[in-house]
């Protein structure tokens, strides 16, 4: 067991920086590949840092880390931290940011993910403007390729490698509402985007490969209207793990639904442009935050 936390002992902000890496991306190897080091490295990182604070952090099971509850108190108070410092730095190079930038997103990331990313970005660059697009990602990278976009904010289900920065990587999951019951005599009836949709893509492609018959029940172009029409029980939908809110129920293997890809969730952007950088960072953060939210959720 670690020693008991004393009033000398301080935080490292590399071996911090470790632990919410960690978390963030669900073991040591991911870690250790976004940060540049040895899996061994993190290792030590989070044993010192939990000899520093006097307790375990994370409970290692055999499918998965799991924070203890002194974990989710660090992990909690850890972002702000780094928030924290990474404001200080920002000031210190020489203020806030000042221009215009123009931002494509997918309709899933401007309702999900991206009121944060504005919320801290404006908190830190009050001089900055921003154009928003929302639109689909395909469409929105031609519209950056012809200059009228600086930055897009996507999403694919391949593992192809890709020209952006990947942000975070979750599941998909099957939804359909939490009090009501699934009837499939004419088919398992779905509610997707329109064509072309990586969700739409991969739940065609999960079913195709059973021997359940489905149809296409409920069509938008809205993530939010494609989840009413799963939480009011008219129709089964795909989103990401960490969208789920009240009054959706995941439909899993147990329930004969086949496996999805996982979502993986980038930004695209033109090169040496300082305010991209600025809110790519924070647009990890923001997905970091939420797929940990869902991951209490969940437990």
């Amino acid at each position: 067991m670690p020693a008991p936390i004393t009033e000398s002992a301080q935080l490292d902000m590399v071996q911090l920086r470790s632990f919410l890496e960690v978390v963030d991306s669900g073991g040591f190897a991911s870690a250790a590949d976004r940060l540049a080091l040895t899996p061994s490295a993190v290792s030590g990182h989070i044993r010192r840092l939990e000899q520093t604070v006097g307790t375990q952090l994370l409970a290692r099971t055999t499918r998965r880390l799991a924070l203890t509850p002194a974990g989710d108190t660090l992990y909690a108070y850890g972002r702000n931290i780094l928030d924290l410092e990474r404001e200080v730095r920002a000031r210190l190079r020489g203020g806030p940011l000042r221009g215009k930038l123009r931002i494509g997103a997918s309709e899933d990331f401007a309702g999900t993910w991206l009121p944060q990313v504005l919320q801290r970005f404006r908190q830190w660059n009050p001089d900055a403007t921003i154009e928003l697009k929302v639109g689909i990602t395909a469409d929105l990278q031609r519209q950056q390729e012809r200059g009228q976009l600086d930055l897009v904010f996507g999403k694919r289900c391949s593992r192809v490698e890709s020209e952006g920065t990947l942000l975070w990587e979750e599941p998909l999951i099957w939804v359909f509402a939490e009090d009501q019951p699934l009837s499939d005599t004419d088919g398992l009836p779905l509610a997707v985007f329109p064509e072309p949709c990586v969700y739409r893509e991969a739940a065609v492609a999960a079913l195709g490969k059973t021997e359940r018959a489905w149809r296409i029940v409920f069509e938008s172009s809205s993530m939010a209207g494609c989840m009413a029409a799963a939480r009011s029980g008219f129709a089964v939908t795909v989103i990401a793990a960490s969208q789920r809110s009240k009054g959706l129920r995941v439909l899993s293997a147990d329930d004969g639904w086949p496996e999805l890809p996982a979502a993986r969730f980038y930004a695209f952007a033109q090169p040496d442009h300082a305010i991209c950088t600025a809110l790519i960072d924070i647009a990890r953060q923001a997905g970091s935050r939420t797929r940990f939210a869902q991951h209490r959720l969940d437990a």
